[in-house]
């Protein structure tokens, strides 16, 4: 009898097992969707396949719908939930939509910034770490079981950039992340680093490592950044275009990197790996047996496979650049922080802005009073839940995305996805964090911000208790609101756990 969640069984046993990326791109059609479906379905060592969501920032098929055709098919989904353009009723509405149909599997990311639109047009309901956490919440309150995956991208060569992907994996590990999957890369060097990142902090989260079979125009894309957060060497650029002029085009060549990459992943300790550039059976076969021919030689294939950035930072390798100095404003910022009040000045300020909050003037008087100092000083945009103590004094509202637990995959050498003039927001809060000695504190989970505080005063929502930060969280979704559509396979599954 086929196991209900082969993926979830495989991992829990540690058997390293392989997934498969079906792109619901709009250039396919559905009925072809899922004919490719069906054909990974029958590949005995795939357990499961990610089913996207705007990959890229491209619009495309609904991954619900084709995750549900693809499970009819046995196929077992693993889909792609983003927060891009969702608010809090349409993360609710995805998560009961999944469980009814009786898929488990989520891969949770706070998603590309769509293509070609306009800045400030796209709106995002949370981030990738509130995501899981809401996601949890749900499974915790004995509502749904589902299964939760995250992102990292090892493939990170500065500091800044590498670490906080590295920290925020460890954020969406304790908010509830059951596995992980790799970005995209080609550098044997940063697969052994993230393991041994999470190996040496006692970690033991499964990781699944990208394996993409790289073609001369994605790669030629990739090396511009396209999409965000993939990246190509010229020197593996300049080697692909090379073996593209072979008779076949270089199909084999890239065929067996695949495998070669699967047999280091395997040496490594990887719990398994996760195909993409590839919907074709056929080749996925031929890459799982190849690997396994290769398997004992993983260590000097991994000596082959080092794509990386020249120069770039390796977390355990070299010397670390020093720490930036601390800025002379940083302990003038401190003093603005409620949480370093003393407790009779609290208290005292407590007694005073609630009779402020009494009289609508006053409390308008004090928001617009407030927001005259921190917009110019920190970009503040009035969003009532200040975190500024938690990110460095740096305003998350800055980021295009508001994240404010870490910064999204799409960074390159600490520039962000969106705007890539522009400095990514996380770089400042990693260099002053470090420069204070309070890198471990960026750590905190910065829980869903209360949209309903938009435009009032961030000190009386602190001190009366009515904002959204981490000792006093509201969560992104009421969880005794939602009334789940469970399947009677699904309902009995929750009995017999």
């Amino acid at each position: 009898m086929a196991a209900r969640n082969p993926l979830r069984e495989a991992l829990t046993a540690g058997r390293f097992c392989y997934m498969v990326e079906l792109v619901a791109s709009a250039s396919m059609t559905e009925e072809r969707l899922w004919e490719i479906a069906a054909e990974i379905a029958d590949i005995p060592e795939v357990v499961g396949a990610g089913i996207t969501s705007y990959a890229g920032g491209t619009a495309g098929h609904d991954p619900i719908k084709v995750a549900k055709g693809a499970h009819e098919r046995g196929l077992n989904p693993n889909v792609h939930l983003t927060c891009v353009n969702h608010e809090a009723a349409d993360i609710a509405k995805a998560l009961e939509d999944l469980a009814g149909n009786g898929i488990e599997n989520i891969l949770a990311l706070t998603g590309d910034y769509p293509k070609h639109a306009p800045l400030g047009t796209v709106g995002y309901a949370c981030d990738s770490v509130q995501l899981v956490e809401t996601i949890a919440e749900q499974r915790g309150a004995g509502k749904w079981p589902f299964y939760i995956s995250v992102a990292v991208s090892p493939f990170k060569y500065l500091e800044e950039d590498c670490a906080y992907q590295y920290l925020k994996l460890e954020k969406k590990i304790a908010a509830g992340a059951d596995f992980a999957i790799t970005q995209i890369g080609f550098d044997s060097r940063k697969f052994r680093e993230l393991k041994r990142y999470l190996d040496e902090r006692g970690l033991t989260t499964p990781v699944l490592g990208n394996v993409y079979v790289l073609p001369p125009k994605a790669a030629e894309r990739m090396s511009k950044g396209d999409p965000p957060g993939c990246w190509v060497s010229p020197e593996l650029l300049a080697r692909i275009q090379e073996e593209a002029k072979a008779p076949d085009k270089g199909v084999a060549a890239r065929l067996e990197r695949a495998a070669q990459m699967v047999a280091i992943l395997r040496g490594l300790g990887y719990a398994g790996a996760y195909f993409g550039g590839t919907h074709d059976h056929q080749r996925i076969r031929w890459i799982i047996q190849r690997s396994e021919e290769l398997a004992t030689r993983w260590e000097e294939l991994a000596e082959q496979i080092n794509y990386g950035q020249k120069g770039g930072f390796y977390f355990f390798e070299g010397s670390k650049p020093a720490p930036k100095k601390r800025e002379w404003t940083q302990p003038l910022f401190d003093i603005l922080e409620p949480a370093n009040w003393a407790s009779p000045l609290r208290k005292t300020l407590t007694g005073i802005l609630r009779w402020v909050d009494g009289s609508p003037a006053m409390a308008h008087a004090l928001e617009s009073a407030e927001l005259a100092f921190k917009k110019p000083v920190f970009g503040c945009q009035a969003c009532g839940n200040c975190v500024l103590g938690l990110m460095e004094f740096v305003c998350p509202m800055t980021c295009p995305k508001n994240l404010r637990n870490g910064p999204c995959g799409g960074t390159f050498n600490g520039q962000c996805e969106v705007i890539p003039e522009k400095p990514c927001i996380w770089v400042a809060v990693y260099d002053r964090a470090q420069a204070a000695n309070r890198v471990d504190e960026l750590k905190t989970y910065i829980p869903p911000r209360n949209r309903a505080l938009q435009g009032t005063s961030s000190y009386i929502n602190y001190l009366l208790d009515r904002d959204s930060r981490p000792e006093h969280p509201q969560p992104l979704i009421s969880i005794n609101n939602i009334q789940p559509a469970r399947s009677e396979e699904a309902e009995a599954s929750l009995v017999k756990k």
